[in-house]
């Protein structure tokens, strides 16, 4: 019984972990976005589209890395789009966004069929990202098979928590884009542009997106399924009003995402009699609840959905 208990324990807190990378690569991305004050809620699409792109490009090539910078620059362009509509066209980012989820919904499959269709109604697949063990610290009780021992991306993403954060909170970039979200008016008259402000963050937040989604098909899974991604690209839009737009945050509210959603997986591979789809349902009845429990409370950049014009 202890064997078994120790072994649902460290499957548990690594599948955490591998279940939050998406979600965190996602909300990172989007903080970028609703920081300098765009939301971007076509987010799921672009999901998809990295999720499409990084599995057709990884099938032809043989390279994972060349699939994951496909997935990238895919959500670069879904970004640009995005930008093009809300920053320039000054649209409204609601419809822009719902927009371009709608495309990407669609446009992934479309290209997933013309390049890659499946021989005899089989999905074909790739040799997806193994776990890399790290020396010296895979081997640490507890924390070795859970932390140390993950796919390329899960590091990757925890990574980058850091590094966003000193982004935000250190750089001239990180001062320039919160003061583009709160008031552009005065950014600009200070001489910051707010224009490229917003196109820099919606590329990193459509790249960030892109690989996010390339998660899916090229470490999650080995194959492209259409909606694969099951509205994480929606849970990433609450998860950002939950971390008040902090990467550390961000960080907490990926992994309690990641753990609820990790219980069906673990669920099942220990043989435990529950019913799954109850399961499945449990991470998106947690955003739910987050949204009604911090919504009103959280602190919105003040120019988040609203369009800029310089005067005269």
């Amino acid at each position: 019984m202890e064997i078994l208990t120790y072994a649902f324990f460290i499957t548990f807190l690594a599948m955490t972990f591998r279940m939050a990378t998406p979600v965190l690569l996602g909300t990172l991305g989007e903080a970028f976005a609703e920081r300098s004050g765009v939301l971007n809620l076509g987010i799921e699409g672009t999901m998809l589209m990295g999720a499409s792109t990084g599995f057709i490009v990884t099938y032809f090539i043989g390279d994972l890395w060349l699939g994951i910078f496909a997935a990238a620059f895919i959500g670069m362009a879904m970004g640009l789009l995005m930008a093009f509509l809300s920053v320039t066209l000054g649209a409204q980012q609601h419809v822009a966004g719902l927009g371009i989820t709608f495309l990407g919904t669609g446009l992934s499959f479309f290209l997933y069929r013309l390049f890659v269709a499946p021989a005899g109604g089989v999905p074909p697949t790739i040799v997806p990202f193994r776990p890399i063990e790290i020396p010296g610290l895979s081997g640490i009780p507890v924390l070795g098979p859970t932390i140390f021992t993950q796919p390329a991306l899960v590091y990757l993403a925890l990574i980058l928590v850091p590094i966003v954060g000193f982004i935000f909170y250190r750089t001239t970039l990180g001062l320039n884009l919160t003061a583009v979200g709160q008031n552009p008016k005065a950014a600009d008259t200070a001489g910051i542009n707010v224009f490229r402000t917003r196109y820099l963050c919606l590329l990193i937040a459509g790249a960030l997106a892109g690989i996010a989604g390339a998660w899916f098909s090229m470490a999650q899974s080995s194959q492209f399924l259409p909606g694969m991604t099951m509205g994480r690209g929606w849970v990433c839009v609450a998860l950002v009003i939950f971390a008040n737009w902090s990467p550390y945050r961000i960080l907490g509210g990926a992994l309690l995402f990641g753990g609820i959603d990790a219980l069906q997986t673990t669920f099942a591979a220990l043989g435990v009699a529950f019913p799954y789809r109850i399961l499945q349902m449990f991470p998106y009845i947690f955003t739910i609840v987050i949204l009604v429990a911090v919504a009103r409370r959280a602190t919105y950049p003040a120019a988040l959905l609203q369009p800029y014009r310089r005067e005269g």
